[in-house]
């Protein structure tokens, strides 16, 4: 073991999923170093916070991530996940829509 880390079991999960939204649940456990019946509690908890969403692809999931979300910590509660996120290298899917052209 590496002794003490800078993130919970939360925030790695929620990096994971991040960077890999199409993760199975064992996949992530093995990443983060964790049982996975705690990866899925974990998961429960964000989901019911709505720190994510999960979406049924074929057989696997899809997780969503809600970056507008505050950090849950009351010292950091006026700065988005989505930030937090970014700092640690994850990238927001830019939203493309239809029929508008910034060119026109």
């Amino acid at each position: 073991m590496h002794g003490w880390t800078f993130l919970t079991n939360h925030g790695l999960v929620l990096s994971v999923l991040a960077k890999y939204p199409r993760i199975t649940g064992r996949e992530l456990s093995a990443m983060v170093g964790i049982t996975e019946r705690a990866t899925r509690k974990i998961i429960a908890d964000l989901e019911a916070e709505g720190y994510i969403a999960k979406k049924k692809e074929g057989r696997g999931i899809r997780y969503r991530i809600n970056p507008d979300l505050p950090m849950r910590h009351e010292t950091y509660e006026d700065t988005a996940i989505g930030d937090f996120l970014k700092a640690l290298g994850w990238k927001k899917k830019q939203v493309r829509t239809k029929g508008l052209d910034s060119r026109s």
